[in-house]
């Protein structure tokens, strides 16, 4: 009996690489910062010629749908979370593109990237839900757990000091509603953001206006 080829991890690894530059060159830059990703040469889609070249316009829904696009794979978040997400932030007095944004910014899969402990929205994930991650002192495994100004977010490092290490040294810009130690790998929720701070290039706005249709 024939064995069945089964796909190296590298493989594997490969081919989803190859479908997030894909998804960055369409919607026309690299969402997770990556220095190989071809977007960065040829910020434009696949089969437009060159920079300057003629964009096809999108429709009102076709915008929409991109900006869309455009949040759920910078925080890797499924199309049921982002709409339980705007939910949630519909119910809440004032702007519900704010809200929104701060609802996903403040999550603390995206405190743990944003904030400078990871390299990309995936290991944050990772650093998450193999129990890296402690809140106020507290181990919390759950991607989702929504923080709140005053809490303080730290890893690990009696748990793995390699992984300790490798959060030191990631290299990255953090926005101002983070107070960011990376001696003591600890990092504090200053306050709310404000929607122009969030390191994002997305029209929040947009995506209320998706899912309010």
């Amino acid at each position: 009996m024939r064995e069945k080829h089964k796909p190296s991890k590298k493989g594997t690894g490969m081919k989803q690489a190859q479908a997030k530059h894909k998804l960055c060159r369409r919607l026309g830059y690299c969402i997770w910062n990556m220095a190989k990703c071809p977007s960065v040469k040829r910020p434009y889609p696949a089969g437009q010629q060159g920079k300057n070249g003629k964009k096809k316009k999108l429709s009102t829904y076709g915008e929409m749908l991109q900006e869309k696009q455009k949040i759920k794979a910078h925080y890797a978040l499924t199309e049921r979370q982002l709409r339980n997400i705007f939910l949630a932030a519909k119910r809440i007095e004032g702007r519900t593109d704010e809200t929104l944004m701060r609802r996903i910014e403040l999550r603390l899969q995206s405190a743990v990237y944003h904030g400078g402990f990871a390299p990309t929205i995936f290991a944050a994930k990772q650093l998450v839900v193999h129990r890296h991650v402690k809140v106020d002192g507290k181990i919390v495994d759950r991607a989702s757990y929504l923080l709140k100004p005053g809490q303080v977010v730290t890893i690990d490092a009696e748990k793995s000091p390699a992984i300790a290490e490798a959060a030191r040294n990631v290299n990255s810009t953090v926005p101002a509603y983070f107070e960011s130690n990376k001696e003591q790998l600890k990092l504090t929720i200053a306050r709310e953001p404000m929607i122009e701070e969030i390191p994002v290039q997305v029209e929040a706005l947009r995506v209320v206006e998706y899912y309010a249709r």
